[in-house]
């Protein structure tokens, strides 16, 4: 088995809902965040990973064909040098409303973890600003500007990088046509999958974490 689609997209482009997409499209388990609940032993290993070291991909991503999200999205150079013949998808959304999403989502539950008393999400909460946080966004998230040319930079790069042939430039509201077409698949019946909005975020999530 080996991963056949990188997303380069950071987290809340529509991320979560491009994995339900291509796990419709056939392909088996798509690694998303969210994959460390089932996996918290990652964890240490996509620390490794973001410091440099040399990582098992295959190990790490067994029974997995696909990844978006973070944390391998920022990894994608790595992970498109270790599975060449993979396809890139950038997930985009529009930088300010991006940003927005950001602060009122996944930031605010990594820095409340990490303010946490509890051990555990103390923990979760440390990996998240050293890997995400502050590795990429040098623990200025409160800085808008500084987010969103960092989120820009990053969108650049994956477009002057990847060879065109390679890489779909994708945002949800593109649905199921332009990502059929560039992964060579049949349209579904079903309509693209819509979730993990910011309300959905909120009101599932956020209250996933308080029990955790």
């Amino acid at each position: 088995m080996t991963l056949e689609v990188i997303g380069a997209g950071f987290g809340r482009t529509g991320t979560l809902s491009l994995k339900y997409a291509l796990e419709m499209l056939g392909y088996q388990q798509c690694y998303h965040m969210m994959e460390l609940r089932n996996h918290p032993d990652h964890q240490a290993v996509w620390k490794a990973a973001h410091f440099g070291e040399a990582i098992d991909w295959p190990a790490l991503f067994s029974g997995y064909t696909a990844t978006v999200d973070w944390p391998s999205c920022n990894l994608w150079q790595e992970l498109s040098a270790a599975y060449p013949d993979a396809k890139i998808i950038l997930s985009l959304r529009d930088p300010e409303k991006w940003y927005d999403s950001v602060m009122n989502t996944i930031y605010a539950s990594s820095k409340a973890r990490f303010e946490s008393d509890d051990p555990a999400n103390h923990a979760a909460g440390q990996w998240a600003m050293e890997i995400i946080w502050n590795r990429v966004f040098d623990g200025r998230m409160e800085d808008r500007q500084h987010v969103i040319e960092v989120f820009n930079r990053h969108n650049e790069s994956v477009i002057k990088t990847v060879e065109p042939a390679k890489l779909l430039v994708f945002e949800a509201v593109d649905g199921w046509p332009a990502l059929c077409e560039f992964l060579g698949k049949d349209l579904p019946a079903e309509p693209y999958p819509r979730v993990n909005s910011t309300e959905d975020f909120k009101s599932i999530w956020h209250k996933a974490s308080e029990k955790a």
